[in-house]
């Protein structure tokens, strides 16, 4: 058979993952001739051999592709033919960055094994990595992907590690961050003090070693990881971790955990096999896990393992996770982190180092003047972060992951668009306030990236700004549309219309919710000309087409436009910005719109009564009548602090958002675990209005759910059965609204959207009631539910919106 030369070219992630180890290894199998390099758009292979040969070849690259790699699109184009005595890896070479960036990935098995095993000589070396691991989008300053171009850059290889990186057989071939004890970076021990580390202060190993011997005393360290400094103490010592809360201006979030493996973790949480596997996972995130009732004598509940005893479990320190009925565990993703745990039989905090609301810190410096008043001791070493990345969080739902923080482990792999979305010209989404995330759309694909956190804070701010700044030059890339939130506040928008003037860009802006619903149909795979579908966007606050607070809305929506049909209630919110961190401001305005300022008269014996008597009540009424600072909004978010308030949660304040509804939903599930009886949901009117346009708007009215709270109080019900009525009115709410607004409109596809939604019982409850009704329920997986995920949906309006219907 005649021999044909082909140009290949595979595009993805496939850069940095030992793809072309990979193709080497296949080629040389398969008796082809060629080469192999890398290059901005992805991998180029040119190859000589048979036609049936190089088919079998291309297959090959599918099904034997490396862990890490995603491979798109693999192309073919027949040249010229060509002499090549052999198959070789050729250098890289530059042009149109096309590629993508491999996201940090978790210690694979085989590196693991290599730290721990004497007689390796990457024996308990904390930077140990391969190419199936080891840190990416943290290292990396420009593409191709190479050494030079990566933090590494100074770190010049021994003569082991330069026949192992040249090796095209060996798994540590063009490792970009590869090195070992004689080459590369160093971890070292610092008190905060400043006072220096005696060697005859722990008779440890090394100084890794030594952090296990620190946090067993009592010690909070701050240790230097993969994308930046972490805050670690023991979280069985209730002292310590109330200490580390106070110097970190912490009172009440949760605080991460990791743990030395999974059998340490099962003491703690239920862990199922789904979660087992996100645990376990290259991209390794906190996953949210169901405590253990009781936490006393806990058997091991991962699947596969089973303690030869039932043990004595220490119990985790109270305030890791107050008012919390789950934990957020993550095992060790580097070799640093395996081998400071490694003698560690308890969880450890393991939380982001900064002071609350403050970017995690990521330069050695930066970090001894920053906490030093919040740690006790440095774990430091030299390998410069060029990103910064926070650890992941993943929830799992009816055995599907929603992820609620996307960044290690995700980010910034690309999303693929379903059709229509391919030769768009570059758009660049800002994103929005809170949960920030950008996004690049380009080429069919949308880029986002790693969790940049609340701009409200200046100093998350200017990190955004540093982050979009690398991330476009990374990339290379020149959007031509900038699109905004319309909120006019919101510093993402400002920003956004800065950079549309500076540089003669096109500006859209897009409202709010109808962004959370697009990022949920584009992640789902809806076509960019489908049929409407019915999007229910649940949060706290949103800029409303009509210039009001949006916040429950009901919307028939496709990717050009959008029909409000229905939302909640609109109520005021009391000061403004002060409702969202003093609940009992939206418990008041929510009792006074649902039975007028009368209604205190009718429940004097009731505890709330007195304590609303201690509020400047004549104040907030003509705030109210007045629309002083008072803004009706329309929030479902809101709604949950106004009912947990009510019933005695976080009644008087909130140290971070959501804290109020995140405790109430965790009452509710507790009743629901230990209470096996039906309860009758709380009831919620609609009331539908005419308005100038298609469609009445409908409104979803809590009045007669107050009624019956309110009621249930007096009779002294438990706050647990009042939580888990609400969920479960809340609910069938919703799903009858859907079946209201079903009998005038047509769709068949709902889809949930909103940071109400990460609310476990509330999605569950709503999409099984809209499954029976024979409806599609879309949710999310890929990105967040929250304000995390706006900027997937801002950049794919606005790309429809460019093209015709059809086009």
């Amino acid at each position: 058979m005649s021999e044909i030369t082909e140009e290949i070219r595979v595009y993805g992630t496939v850069q940095g993952v030992g793809f072309r180890p990979t193709v080497y290894r296949i080629a040389k199998t398969l008796g082809l001739r060629g080469e192999v390099s890398n290059d901005g758009q992805g991998v180029l292979i040119k190859v000589v051999g048979d036609r049936s040969t190089i088919d079998e070849f291309i297959e090959k690259l599918h099904s034997e592709r490396p862990l890490l790699a995603n491979i798109e699109t693999i192309t073919r184009q027949q040249l010229p033919n060509q002499n090549f005595a052999d198959f070789i890896i050729a250098p890289s070479t530059t042009n149109t960055v096309c590629t993508q960036i491999a996201p940090d990935a978790a210690t694979c098995s085989m590196c693991k094994s290599e730290i721990f095993d004497p007689m390796s000589r990457w024996y308990r070396y904390p930077f140990t990595n391969c190419t199936h691991c080891g840190p990416r989008l943290s290292i990396i300053k420009k593409l191709p992907y190479d050494r030079q171009n990566t933090t590494m850059a100074d770190f010049h290889l021994c003569q082991e590690c330069q026949e192992n990186y040249s090796e095209p057989l060996n798994r540590r071939f063009h490792a970009q961050p590869t090195a070992c004890h004689v080459c590369g970076p160093k971890a070292w021990l610092e008190r905060a003090d400043g006072k220096p580390v005696t060697a005859d202060m722990f008779s440890m190993l090394d100084d890794v070693d030594a952090v296990c011997t620190l946090i067993q005393r009592g010690m909070i360290v701050a240790i230097k990881g993969l994308g930046g400094f972490h805050l670690a103490c023991d979280a069985t010592n209730e002292e310590t971790v109330q200490k580390l809360r106070h110097r970190k201006r912490r009172p009440d979030k949760p605080l991460a955990l990791m743990a030395r493996d999974i059998e340490i973790i099962s003491k703690y949480c239920h862990i199922t096999d789904a979660e087992q596997k996100l645990l376990e996972s290259v991209a390794a995130p906190i996953v949210l896990l169901q405590k253990t009732i009781g936490q006393q004598l806990a058997p091991s509940v991962a699947p596969g393992l089973v303690l030869s005893q039932k043990t004595i479990v220490q119990q985790l320190a109270p305030s890791v996770a107050p008012g919390q009925n789950t934990l957020g565990f993550m095992l060790p993703y580097t070799p640093l982190h395996h081998l400071a745990l490694r003698r560690l039989n308890v969880p450890i905090v393991l939380t982001s180092a900064n002071f609350s609301d403050e970017p995690q810190c990521i330069d050695n410096q930066e970090a001894r003047e920053k906490l030093s008043e919040i740690a006790d001791y440095f774990l430091i070493h030299n390998r410069p972060i060029f990103n910064r990345v926070d650890d992941s969080v993943v929830r799992v739902i009816k055995e599907v992951p929603q992820v609620l923080r996307r960044a290690r482990g995700y980010a910034p792999a690309p999303i693929n668009l379903p059709p229509g979305f391919a030769n768009i010209s570059p758009i660049l989404a800002m994103g929005s306030e809170l949960k920030n995330t950008f996004c690049l759309l380009r080429d069919g694909q949308a880029i986002l990236s790693q969790h940049i956190g609340d701009l409200e804070n200046n100093l998350a701010a200017t990190a955004y700004e540093k982050t979009l700044n690398l991330f476009l030059g990374l990339l290379e890339a020149e959007p031509n549309t900038i699109v905004v939130d319309k909120h006019p506040e919101y510093l993402s928008t400002k920003l956004g219309k800065d950079l549309a003037v500076a540089n003669d860009l096109k500006l859209i802006e897009v409202q709010h919710h109808h962004s959370h619903i697009a990022a949920c149909m584009a992640e789902n795979g809806l076509d960019i000309d489908c049929k409407p579908v019915l999007g229910i966007a649940l949060d706290g606050l949103g800029y409303g087409e009509d210039g009001s607070i949006w916040g429950g809305e009901f919307l028939l929506a496709d990717y050009r436009g959008f029909e409000r049909l229905g939302t909640f209630q609109p109520v005021p919110m009391i000061g403004g910005e002060k409702a969202i961190y003093q609940p009992w401001r939206n418990t008041y305005a929510h009792l006074v719109t649902a039975f007028g300022l009368d209604f205190l008269k009718d429940y004097e014996d009731l505890e709330l009564f007195n304590f609303f008597q201690t509020k400047p009540l004549a104040t907030m009424n003509q705030m109210m009548k007045k629309g002083i600072n008072s803004p009706l909004v329309s929030s479902c978010g809101r709604l949950f602090d106004a009912v947990a308030a009510a019933i005695g949660i976080c009644r008087e304040f909130c140290s971070y958002e959501g804290q109020a509804a995140i405790n109430l939903e965790a009452l509710a599930t507790e009743y629901l675990l230990n209470d096996a009886k039906e309860i009758e949901g709380y009831q919620f009117n609609m009331l539908k209005l005419s308005k100038d346009s298609k469609f009445p708007l409908t409104y979803l009215v809590p009045q007669p759910m107050w009624q019956s709270l309110l009621i249930e109080t007096k009779q002294s019900a438990s706050p647990a059965l009042m939580a888990a009525k609400f969920h479960q009115g809340l609910a069938i709410a919703i799903s009858e609204m859907v079946a209201e607004l079903h009998q005038s409109c047509e769709f068949n596809q709902v889809a949930l959207s909103g940071g109400v939604f990460q609310n476990k019982l509330l999605l569950s409850g709503v999409s099984d009631r809209l499954i029976k009704m024979g409806l599609e329920v879309l949710t999310h997986s890929q990105v967040p539910p929250n304000d995390g995920g706006l900027s997937l949906g801002q950049v794919v309006i606005a790309a429809a919106g460019s093209r015709g219907v059809g086009e």
